[in-house]
């Protein structure tokens, strides 16, 4: 008898951001429990008139070293030739289930598309859903999230919220709702389970925490903001916070570490603007009330309230080998978000035992118990914000407190309650 196969259907190792880590840590789960994994990726995920790099160009570590994986790179989101090859690949491997991530209503169209013929063919089509109600939400996200996640006969979320949104998309239908993995026979199954602890990025037990943050210019107590910076993620409250608090005391310093989401080509270059114009005026077709984003530049205030000694910036994507650096000088990661799904940041920060200090929007309440292993904020509050940072630094998390969450929130268990293994 072979071994069970499974495919994973999402961005391969060599993009950016936390879905293509996310698909990359659950295949490599998967693969130690025995399966024939295989990535059947994206070589491009998006319209090509959006103005962004999407692929990881400095990373020099090999995350699937070591294992038996296979990754595929066909599919392109403006080439529906391209998903008609992914669909033949995928029926050619002949899987017991293809497992898509979903994270933007935007690939509903290929994504669903591609589902239907593969559950026609008695592939079991499982949806990951990283969100169902976008962050900006418009009537053509509506229409294909609906048209995305009308096929799939399970579903994985990673917080009730989200098995909420489900529901309240498709009040007709009835679902299965489970911690367990178990599909009931005739219903929509959805499976209830987290988002699991990073494990790609581990601390280096050698690393020499007090010689960096001296090279970095960091003070005693150190507030980081981690990933890219977006409008919803609220770096802007974040430093507003903290410029209250760095007046207040002397001994800290807040560690900004990542890129700007929108400024990832060169912006000199005839085919980036023109990308940006186009790109501007389609989301405001599509979006009439959406800011436009690409705006968005939080870095300022660090000029605009003089906070060069006590804030440090470093504007770039990190590669994968730098990232342990800079949880390791750090005490705890600020989420000050304006909505939020679950967060792959936060997955990370736990698996260097650093507390997480948050806003009560999206999941959060569900994963941070407010004074065990982080602290949360009221909503849009920067002097609850800065509340937060003061209790944190009176009454620190035992990292025992952290390791314990984590424990909770493996990648094996995770796998193992996909895949139906006791």
């Amino acid at each position: 008898m072979g071994k069970r196969k499974v495919v994973l259907f999402g961005p391969g190792p060599l993009f950016k951001g936390g879905i293509s880590n996310y698909n990359t840590s659950l295949a490599k789960a998967m693969d130690k429990l025995g399966m024939e994994v295989h990535i059947v990726s994206w070589t491009q995920q998006y319209p090509a008139i959006i103005p962004r790099d999407f692929i990881d160009r400095s990373s020099k570590s090999d995350f699937m070293e070591g294992t038996g994986i296979q990754v595929h790179y066909l599919c392109n989101y403006n080439n529906p030739f391209s998903w008609a090859a992914t669909v033949k690949l995928i029926k050619k491997l002949k899987p017991e289930m293809a497992i898509f991530q979903w994270a933007i209503a935007l690939q509903g169209l290929p994504m669903g598309w591609m589902a239907r013929r593969l559950r026609k063919s008695g592939i079991e089509v499982v949806f990951d859903l990283h969100l169902v109600v976008q962050k900006e939400s418009s009537s053509i996200d509506k229409f294909f999230t609906r048209y995305g996640l009308k096929t799939p006969q399970t579903f994985i979320t990673h917080a009730y919220k989200t098995v909420d949104e489900l529901k309240t998309t498709f009040p007709a239908k009835a679902y299965h709702v489970n911690e367990d993995g178990v599909r009931k026979q005739g219903e929509t199954t959805v499976i209830k389970l987290y988002h699991p602890i990073y494990d790609l990025y581990a601390p280096d037990p050698q690393f020499d925490v007090a010689a960096q943050k001296e090279a970095m210019g960091l003070k005693k107590h150190v507030f980081l903001f981690f990933g890219f910076i977006r409008k919803y993620k609220g770096l802007h409250q974040a430093l507003e916070a903290f410029d209250k608090l760095r007046k207040e005391r002397d001994d800290v310093s807040m560690l900004v570490v990542g890129e700007s989401f929108w400024k990832t080509l060169d912006q000199k270059k005839w085919s980036t603007r023109l990308k940006s114009t186009l790109f501007s005026v389609a989301k405001k077709l599509v979006m009439k009330n959406a800011d436009n984003e690409q705006d968005y530049n939080p870095i300022a205030l660090v000029d605009e309230l003089d906070m060069h000694n006590d804030v440090k910036v470093f504007n770039q994507f990190v590669p994968n080998e730098e990232v342990h650096k800079y949880f390791q000088v750090s005490d705890c990661i600020l989420l000050y978000y304006l909505t939020a799904t679950p967060s792959g940041v936060e997955s990370l920060s736990y698996n260097f035992k650093l507390p997480v200090l948050a806003t009560k929007v999206g999941h959060f309440p569900e994963t941070i118990k407010d004074g065990y292993n982080g602290y949360l904020a009221e909503d849009r509050d920067i002097d609850s914000m800065t509340e937060t940072m003061r209790r944190f630094l009176k009454n620190p998390i035992p990292s025992d407190n952290i390791a314990q969450s984590a424990e909770q929130m493996s990648w094996e268990n995770y796998a193992k309650t996909i895949l139906q293994i006791s």
